[in-house]
């Protein structure tokens, strides 16, 4: 099989209005934020309005997201999640097809 290497991927996105609102009030909802505290292992979390497209892994991301959003992977007190494919196709979001959240979190459990 044949490795393609990818110089640079275009990570930008711009979501509609109606969209971006509808796919916040999901990540929002307390059952969510809930389920991502469990997951995480704390008290509460709180969404931090941060999306972005995951990249490709590359010499320049090599974390598989934007650079700007590395410092929030192994840092205390944020937590990354892959949003829902439900939740992107109930806010009818279809580009991009992937989007990451980011929350911050408290009280560690």
């Amino acid at each position: 099989m044949l490795l393609k290497i990818i110089d640079h991927f275009d990570s930008s996105f711009t979501l509609d209005p109606d969209a971006k609102a509808a796919l916040f009030e999901l990540l929002t909802s307390d059952p969510f934020l809930q389920q991502v505290a469990q997951q995480a292992q704390c008290q509460a979390v709180e969404f931090t309005e941060l999306l972005f497209q995951p990249v490709p892994y590359s010499a320049a991301t090599p974390k598989g997201m934007p650079a700007e959003f590395e410092k929030f992977q192994n840092a205390a007190g944020y937590v990354i999640i892959n949003v829902p494919p439900n939740f992107m196709f109930k806010a009818k979001i279809f580009k991009p097809s992937r989007l990451c959240a980011i929350y911050r979190h408290s009280n560690e459990s």
